[in-house]
């Protein structure tokens, strides 16, 4: 086998480590699983960590994938959690890289061959990630949404190759939530458990590119990403348990050197006016007023239609605290007794 960079055999050697987390989702997970199989470069092995409340997919893998010597299942009795069942993965991994691939996502066949060339091109490559497609949840890949996705997450031709600020990569949500592939030993030094559960997979991305020396990105489709209906993601989303409002907090507390800032910056201003929002439906105007008034160019300084749309969230949100005030009997908790 050869890469089309040039007359250089692929690095067949390298041991790849595919980690699939998964939890009740076996008719998704074996899409999962079959991606991983179809893989061309073949020197891998396929970590299944079950969260599962039932037997479900201890079942289908033991008939479907029993005898299949690539493929460790381990079911966790009691559930570990997403963040302890990544972690625990992590460290069962044997491989010289680890792969990263949540059980409703897939992998394109060629993921893992081109992601590993990029280490004859970059000597001392740490990590490398690539483009991501959407398929919606009737399984249909939407090509205009996945370039859409990938722009937005700065994913575009001029900016593949080394990335001059690895750590850049991390924190303005470059690099991807799956579907990577690292140096499995950074990989295994970074705590994937953190404060920030709900947004694990973006605070391990940044801490990732944060340590890292290399980053690569390549233009290229390595991986699906499904929209589910059913999330963590979807449940929170109006709550201040949701991934922005984590990621949020996260990014505030961070610390950088000064040549990072400008990142950040970049992305509070993407997320301010979600945590704004949340502020909003849970009643707590002044925190999101303060939140607005300190973000103003995430609102292009009073040019975004977004900012009156918010700023009339905020006014909705004093005025539902206020008629509950009224509301409540003279000396009740939160009635204000002059």
């Amino acid at each position: 086998m050869f890469s089309e960079l040039g007359d250089r055999p692929m690095t067949i050697e390298s041991k790849v480590s595919i980690c699939v987390p998964t939890c009740n989702r076996p008719d998704l997970l074996v899409q999962c699983i079959e991606s991983c199989l179809a893989q061309t470069h073949e020197n891998l092995e396929i970590l299944i960590g079950d969260d599962s409340p039932d037997d479900r997919t201890e079942r289908l893998i033991s008939e479907r994938y029993g005898r299949n010597a690539r493929i460790a299942y381990r079911r966790n009795t009691p559930a570990l959690g997403q963040t302890r069942n990544v972690a625990n993965l992590f460290s069962r991994a044997s491989g010289d890289k680890i792969l990263l691939i949540h059980d409703d996502d897939y992998l394109v066949a060629t993921a893992v061959e081109r992601m590993l060339a990029q280490w004859q091109r970059y000597p001392n490559l740490d990590v490398v990630f690539g483009n991501q497609y959407v398929v919606k949840s009737d399984g249909e890949v939407d090509l205009a949404e996945s370039k859409s996705l990938n722009h937005l997450f700065h994913r575009d031709p001029a900016a593949a190759g080394l990335q001059p600020l690895p750590g850049r990569t991390g924190i303005v949500q470059m690099f991807p939530n799956n579907g990577w592939l690292a140096d499995a030993a950074l990989v295994k030094r970074i705590d994937y458990v953190s404060p920030y559960d709900v947004c694990c997979d973006f605070v391990f991305g940044v801490r990732l590119c944060l340590a890292a020396q290399r980053v690569c990105y390549i233009d290229e489709y390595v991986s699906y990403y499904r929209k589910t209906a059913v999330s963590v993601s979807q449940a929170t989303r109006h709550t201040k348990n949701a991934s922005s409002f984590a990621a949020w907090l996260f990014l505030k507390e961070l610390k950088l050197p000064p040549a990072l800032e400008p990142a950040r910056a970049l992305a509070l201003q993407r997320v301010a006016p979600i945590v704004v929002s949340l502020y909003a439906r849970n009643n707590e105007t002044l925190a999101g007023l303060r939140v607005l008034l300190q973000s103003l160019d995430a609102y292009r300084f009073g040019l975004s239609p977004r900012l009156y749309y918010h700023l009339l969230m905020l006014w909705k949100s004093a005025w539902r605290l206020g008629k509950r005030a009224r509301a409540l009997p003279p000396g009740s908790p939160g009635k204000h007794v002059s």
